[in-house]
């Protein structure tokens, strides 16, 4: 007898470092993290509105990111709507600025941006207002440059007014006239404290019992060096003194001390043109970033802008959402109940004979079905709790993402690396092999992450090259799903032949059967969030386009006449026919695409209606998702159908490892292939914006699509070697790509999700690893509900269907889809 070998070190290694352990190192990160949150909550407060008001930093150029959450960037028509909105709901604008020049810097930075004419510099030291009848805003500067009794009483008469001539939002701060006026001593700084002191009384009734918010400004730092003989004695140190008594004494008052615009101050980068020429008042762009701090303070929370979540209320959860998240309990508790009553099987002697049973063909025993079907779903419970407390809490925080090279093609070059690293040989050798096409979708998969964590869309040219990685998605679904069903099609419940006996609904070649699995593996998660999340499911675009065009492709297969690789061996019309239906698909695509009316009756019909229009009840985004890659699988079923004639033929022949062609043959086709990859780049750069690019691209995009098959499959030595790595994350793509909305980024993708703040780069590195391993544990819940929806027997299929018809019939009903 040979010797046992020992294991191997490596052996050792994978043994322990493999995605299972990885799945329970996630589940104890997540539960550190939500201990972690949980105390800062109870120890600071969940309040993004003080988050935004006290804390952020700049993570480059002039951009700011406040702490923990995401800030809008407010645009001339954006704040007038946001102004508009406010006013239509019965709410006033009535905004005061009290202070002194640079509260007055603030509010004329603050009118230009909500008035459509240019508000010009009046005379100093007066008061000023301004009055927006079509908005129904107004806006007034209070000349108040101390705190003294006179800035007292400007706030005793906003007490003592009616609430139509008091304010409901004031900014104020003072300290620089103090400091100059009394040469920066001491007795100045008392006074400012006692006077301080005797207002905040004031503050707290303004806003208890009037309503108004108040806000005190920190005042930001001098530059020293540019200060004149008569304000040398404003020195930083002075500041900081004022600011310090603002802080303790405002800090447990009902006014918000605004910190965060000192901040913005000390770190923007600014032109020499954009700096003040006396060293006191407050640059261009900080006072950009300070009036946009204001705007997210006070309309976030009215309008509805995914990108700002600063000062914004989270969703109150929907009565569907109560009634999903009570579903999942149940199946919570019912799989915990069915692991202690398997625990105790054994003791009465049931065990042995079940798993014996299994292995020798027996059935499994009733409860073990129902065992495996609730722990499943009670793992999707937890993920989808984990799912509901990213994206539609303030519990874990949010960020927004800033673009730049480094940021983009860092990350991608170090997941290139690594993909090659692991580059292994396969014994498959046919164009397109499973070994290939997942290492396909793999990289894709993550270039597209990496694509909307930096927020890369604004670049053009990586626009475009996004653009046709989604459609190689639907050119594999094209050419994957044609290949299928030209080599097994079979398209009824029941079909007998007398060579080759009845082919049932068990069968595992019956296509009808294989449509339903595939169905279930695409939707099931996303209709899961739909339900989860309160959105709806064009939401998730890229499942029912990926839907749509699958059931297109079965369809056009389905349709009489069949053809399929057997029956054009008996009859070679059947060639003919194939090439007829891939006319009549492409000139219905074509006429959806050019008669936007018809394409509206179709897709606006109800009750599919639904399934095509947002929030909004708007089916635009599904008509731009449509026609951008509307014939992308029909490119993949035509690239499948010319291979496979190719390989009837004896074209190419693809059995072994070796070239397709010929050395020079195939050496001309890669150069071609390399030639067509460079020619859509050089395309990418010289297209001038998003719509043009668009309008060429379903036409362009068969050309890097195919280039890049070239040159993958051409060569026998590239043919045989894979990347394991990407092959790894291409079994898992679709849950990668769905998952990344909630649990990787933020805000329904519009930002970050925060676990570790002020850590970027660690914070990337822990929410992916949690990301990737919930990913794969779905994957797998995902295919073990399969087998369970999808029954080998028609009749537990039917149940299955009535009972997923009667879950969705009430929802139905409550949202209008069944009336006509």
């Amino acid at each position: 007898m040979a010797e046992q070998q020992r294991p191997t070190t490596t052996h050792e290694i994978t043994y322990y470092l493999n995605i299972e352990n990885a799945k329970i190192i996630a589940l104890f990160m997540v539960t550190g993290f939500l201990m972690y949150h949980g105390v800062i909550h109870l120890k600071y407060s969940n309040d993004t509105c003080k988050w935004l008001l006290s804390d952020g930093r700049f993570p480059g150029y002039n951009t700011w990111q406040p702490y923990g959450c995401m800030m809008h960037k407010y645009t001339k028509s954006d704040a007038r709507m946001c102004m508009h909105y406010i006013s239509y709901w019965g709410k006033r604008n009535h905004i005061a600025f009290l202070g002194d020049s640079r509260i007055r810097q603030l509010y004329f930075e603050f009118v230009n941006l909500l008035s459509n004419d240019p508000v010009k510099n009046q005379k100093a030291h007066t008061n000023l207002h301004f009055k927006d009848d079509e908005i129904k805003v107004s806006a007034d500067f209070l000349w108040h440059p101390m705190v003294n009794t006179s800035m007292f009483y400007v706030y005793k008469s906003w007490l003592m007014n009616e609430p139509l001539n008091r304010p409901n939002q004031i900014i104020t701060g003072s300290a620089t006239w103090s400091i100059k006026l009394n040469n920066a001593s001491e007795d100045a700084l008392k006074n400012f404290q006692v006077n301080l002191t005797m207002i905040q009384p004031l503050f707290k009734n303004l806003k208890a019992d009037k309503n108004t918010d108040i806000i005190w400004m920190l005042q930001d730092p001098v530059d020293e060096n540019r200060l004149g003989l008569n304000r040398s004695m404003i020195t930083n140190r002075q500041i900081d003194q004022y600011n310090k008594v603002a802080i303790d004494l405002l800090d447990e008052s009902q006014a918000k001390v605004w910190s965060s615009s000192r901040l913005v101050a000390q770190g923007i980068r600014q032109p020499a043109k954009d700096l003040p020429d006396d060293g006191l008042h407050i640059s261009k762009p900080a006072l950009q970033l300070d009036v946009q701090i204001l705007l997210n303070m006070y309309c976030n929370d009215h309008m509805n802008y995914n990108d700002g979540t600063c000062c914004r209320s989270p969703e109150t959860a929907t009565t569907v959402q109560i009634i999903t998240a009570a579903f999942f309990l149940v199946c919570f508790v019912s799989a915990i109940a069915l692991f202690f009553y398997k625990r105790r099987l054994p003791r009465n002697g049931i065990k042995p004979r079940t798993e014996n049973g299994n292995k020798n063909g027996a059935p499994k025993e009733p409860y073990e079905s129902l065992y495996e079907v609730m722990v499943s779903l009670a793992k999707l419970g937890m993920i989808m709790g984990y799912v509901y407390l990213c994206d539609r809490t303030n519990f874990f925080m949010k960020e927004n993402k800033y673009y730049t090279h480094v940021n983009f093609f860092l990350p991608f070059a170090y997941v290139m690396i690594l993909g090659f690293f692991f580059t292994e040989s396969t014994e498959q050798t046919v164009v397109l092999h499973r070994d290939q096409t997942d290492e396909w979708k793999g990289w894709m998969q993550l270039v597209i992450l990496i694509y909307h964590l930096t927020g890369a869309s604004k670049v053009l040219p990586i626009y475009m090259q996004i653009r046709v990685l989604v459609s190689s998605y639907l050119f594999l679904t094209g050419f994957g799903h044609f290949s299928f069903f030209w080599k097994k099609g079979e398209y009824s419940l029941y079909r007998c032949s007398m060579l080759g006996g009845c082919l049932n609904w068990q069968s595992r070649q019956n296509t009808f059967r294989i449509m339903l699995e595939v169905l279930f593996r695409l939707n099931f998660l996303v209709v899961v969030l739909c339900f989860v999340m309160n959105r709806p499911y064009q939401f998730y675009y890229f499942v029912p386009l990926v839907s749509y065009w699958f059931l297109v492709v079965y369809v056009t297969m389905a349709i009489w006449p069949h053809v399929t690789a057997a029956s054009t061996e008996a009859r070679k019309v059947h060639y003919f026919y194939m090439v007829a239906k891939f006319v009549i698909l492409i000139t219905l695509i074509a006429l959806f695409y050019m008669s936007e009316v018809f394409f509206d009756k179709v897709f606006l019909l109800r009750p599919i209606k639904s399934l095509f229009v947002l929030q909004d009840d708007s089916i635009s985004e599904w008509r731009f998702r449509w026609s951008l890659d509307r014939y992308s699988v029909v490119y993949g079923m035509a690239f499948g159908f010319v291979y496979e004639l190719a390989k009837k033929y004896k074209f190419i022949d693809d059995s072994n490892n070796e070239n397709l062609f010929s050395r020079i043959f195939s050496t001309c086709v890669v150069f071609l292939g390399l030639l067509g990859l460079g020619s859509y780049v050089i395309f990418t750069f010289l297209c001038k914006n998003k719509v043009e690019c668009n309008q060429f691209h379903s036409y362009l995009t068969i050309v890097p699509i195919v280039s890049f098959i070239l040159i993958r499959n051409v060569p026998g030595w590239l043919r045989t070697k894979y990347s394991s790595f990407f092959a790894w994350f291409g079994k898992i793509s679709l849950e990668l790509f769905i998952s990344q909305y909630h649990i990787w980024l933020a805000a329904d993708t519009h930002g970050v999700l925060v676990l570790i703040p002020s850590y970027p780069v660690l914070n990337v590195i822990i929410t992916s690893f949690i990301f990737i391993c919930i990913s794969h544990e779905i994957s797998k819940i995902t295919g073990a509900l399969t087998k369970h929806a999808i029954p080998s027997e028609w009749k537990a299929l039917l149940r299955n269907f009535i009972i997923f018809c009667l879950i969705l019939l009430p929802l139905c009903i409550s949202h209008g889809v069944l009336s006509f």
